[in-house]
C-alpha cells in the first residue's frame, strides 16, 4: 500500500482535486489524503462542479488541516505550488507541482487545470508503482 498526501494552503481546490484523482486512479493500492496549512474549512464549489463533470462527488470531502491527517510516513508528499514546505510531515519523497491557484480562473481554464492535476496524479501513482 502506497500513501500520498497532497498539500495546499486552503485545502479547497487543487489538493482536493488531486486527492480525488488519487482515489480514482489509485484504487485499493494507494491511500490518498489532502490537507492545508491554513485550511479554509470548505471545499470550493467550483472544484465540486469541476469534479462532478468527471463523475466524482467532491461533496464527500472536507477541508482539513495537516493536524487532521494520519501521522504516517508518506511515500509521496506533493505541495501544489503554494509555498508550503510541510516540515512536520514525514515523507520518502517530496515534490512541488507549481500549479497556479485556480480560484479566479475562468471555467475553461479551471477545467484545464483540473485535467493537468489528473495527469500529474496518474504519473505520480505510476512512478510509485501503484
Amino acid at each position: 500500500m502506497k500513501r500520498i498526501l497532497f498539500v495546499c494552503v486552503e485545502n479547497s481546490n487543487r489538493s482536493q482535486m488531486a486527492e480525488a484523482f488519487g482515489r480514482i486512479h489509485g484504487g485499493h493500492d494507494v491511500e490518498v489524503y489532502s490537507a492545508g496549512s491554513r485550511p479554509s474549512g470548505v471545499v470550493s464549489q467550483r472544484a465540486v462542479e469541476a469534479m462532478r463533470e468527471v463523475d466524482y462527488d467532491l461533496t464527500t470531502h472536507a477541508s482539513k488541516s495537516l493536524a487532521e491527517v494520519p501521522d504516517l510516513e508518506y511515500d509521496l508528499v506533493v505541495t501544489m505550488g503554494c509555498g508550503d514546505a510541510c516540515p512536520s510531515v514525514r515523507a520518502r519523497r517530496r515534490e512541488d507541482w507549481a500549479i497556479p491557484d485556480p480560484k479566479h480562473l475562468a471555467p475553461a481554464e479551471f477545467r484545464k487545470l483540473r485535467d493537468m492535476i489528473e495527469g500529474k496524479v496518474k504519473q505520480a501513482i505510476a512512478d510509485l508503482g501503484g
